[in-house]
């Protein structure tokens, strides 16, 4: 894998994309090309029934690709599920970093957001202890043993990406 992968990781309703969003908008701000990966433990549907591109897959395409002067987006169908690591190789070779929501269960570093009212422990350092946990934000303060910040302060968690991933 050619770049960093740093995954955003908490309870449901915690505030994940939340605080994806405040990162990518700073890490674009910093100039880097950076990548989103967002798992879904669910299946989900992308595409809308009866459009074409629906059609062409129920048809049993195993790839779709719909393309426009925008964007490109990609249906295909997993079987079995890729890794992280495979996703990444398959899709990001031309970003610096890539943020995923999610992947809880991964091997990449990780960042995890807390909030006082949805739950009393971490995910990661809560019944097991993983050792890939860098960092937590938070909205009540913790006796961590990683890095904490304020669950709303993107430009002191970048710069700890920055320094750790990124220089």
């Amino acid at each position: 894998m050619s770049c960093p992968v740093v995954s955003v990781v908490a309870k449901s309703g915690t505030g994940k994309t939340t605080l994806l969003e405040k990162l990518i908008d700073e890490m674009k701000r910093r100039g880097y090309r950076v990548g989103a990966i967002k798992h879904d433990a669910h299946s989900f549907e992308i595409d809308h029934e009866g459009k074409d591109s629906w059609r062409l897959t129920h048809a049993g395409a195993d790839t779709t690709v719909i393309t426009s002067p925008e964007q490109t987006a990609i249906i295909r169908k997993n079987r079995p599920e890729p890794t992280l690591d495979e996703t990444a190789d398959a899709f990001f070779g031309d970003v610096d970093i890539i943020l995923t929501e999610g992947f809880k269960r991964s091997n990449r570093p990780k960042i995890e957001v807390h909030r006082k009212e949805r739950s009393p422990t971490l995910l990661c350092r809560g019944e097991e202890h993983d050792p890939t946990l860098f960092a937590v934000a938070s909205d009540e303060p913790l006796e961590i043993d990683v890095p904490f910040f304020d669950i709303n302060d993107a430009v002191g968690i970048c710069n700890l990406i920055e320094s750790r991933f990124l220089k």
